[in-house]
């Protein structure tokens, strides 16, 4: 195998800069032939994706968290552009660095760095669905931009931008402090939601949409979707005041019976496409990494089993 490594030395609040020689040696170790290159700021690991893809690479590995994979897979995309009838051409490794690892974790694949690369030169592909998401800027639509794992507006990625600014704390206890204080700020918005076979219009505390059920490395966000199943999982929310929504903060860390999507006024539905219309503003994330401050029209879809995936 000959990989084109792009590694995130921020990833992990910089602990994936001080493990550059631990990677080096699992790579070697593991057989593979690489060239390896850092990224130097956002947006840079879809660039340097984009440019590996029509390289004659064997894949393309992410070395990083969630935001890096996402930045990999966005720029193999970019440069293979998948469609309904068209799958990506080069297979996306895995060299899991991140924080919460969530895509890692939802794959079912190992989170140990050696572990991961030992089992890339014989591993198998798995094709995995992927999620576009568009929205429109000053009434122009803004580049399409794709997701594995998750995507939100809302309360969700409102979370993200409180976790952003939360520099002395680590992990999982980052984003359960980031919920507490996006929660304390009683976010709502009025939206319309259009999806295959139905339609809502109302007041609305989040809109999240799944590839996969974990984000964050804690919470089931969407607890039944399957990134095999051609379809997007999301789910749409009002809860009135903040005291309801922190009784129901513990449930959405049940993937099983008593998840919060069992609750009367959160609705779950599966459907290869969703539109959005907002009156008022709203943040929008995708994969983790905030897209817009201030989006109001919004459009997902789905693009079934169209990323290879090397797996054991």
């Amino acid at each position: 195998m000959k990989a084109k490594v792009i590694h995130n030395p921020y990833a992990n609040r910089w602990n994936a800069q001080k493990r550059l020689p631990e990677i080096h040696a699992v790579l070697q170790s593991a057989g593979i032939e690489y060239d390896l290159v850092s990224t130097t700021g956002p947006g840079h690991a879809i660039e340097l994706a984009a440019q590996a893809a029509n390289q004659g690479y064997d894949a393309i590995l992410a070395a990083g968290g969630d935001g890096t994979i996402s930045e990999v897979m966005n720029g193999i995309c970019q440069a293979t552009n998948p469609s309904e009838t068209q799958k990506a051409s080069i297979p996306l490794g895995i060299l899991p660095l991140g924080t919460a690892n969530d895509l890692v974790i939802n794959l079912g694949m190992p989170t140990d760095l050696r572990t991961a690369a030992a089992f890339l030169p014989a591993g198998k592909i798995r094709y995995i669905d992927l999620g576009t998401v568009t929205y429109k800027r000053a009434g122009i639509c803004q580049p399409i931009r794709y997701f594995d794992n998750n995507s939100a507006m809302g309360l969700e990625p409102s979370v993200t931008l409180v976790q952003q600014r939360i520099t002395w704390l680590q992990g999982t206890l980052r984003y359960l402090l980031a919920t507490l204080i996006a929660i304390s700020r009683n976010p709502q918005w009025t939206v319309h939601l259009e999806w295959e076979g139905g339609q809502y219009d109302g007041p609305c505390t989040l809109v999240t949409v799944g590839n996969t059920p974990v984000t964050g490395g804690l919470f089931y966000m969407t607890p039944h979707a399957d990134p095999a199943d051609g379809k997007l999982t999301f789910v749409y929310a009002y809860m009135k005041g903040r005291l309801a929504i922190l009784r129901l903060l513990p449930r959405t860390m049940k993937p099983g019976p008593g998840s919060y999507v069992e609750h009367p006024a959160v609705h779950e539905i599966h459907s290869a496409w969703l539109r959005i219309r907002t009156e008022q503003p709203t943040p929008l994330h995708a994969d983790g990494e905030i897209q817009s401050e201030t989006a109001q029209e919004i459009e997902y879809r789905t693009l079934p089993g169209v990323l290879p995936v090397i797996v054991p």
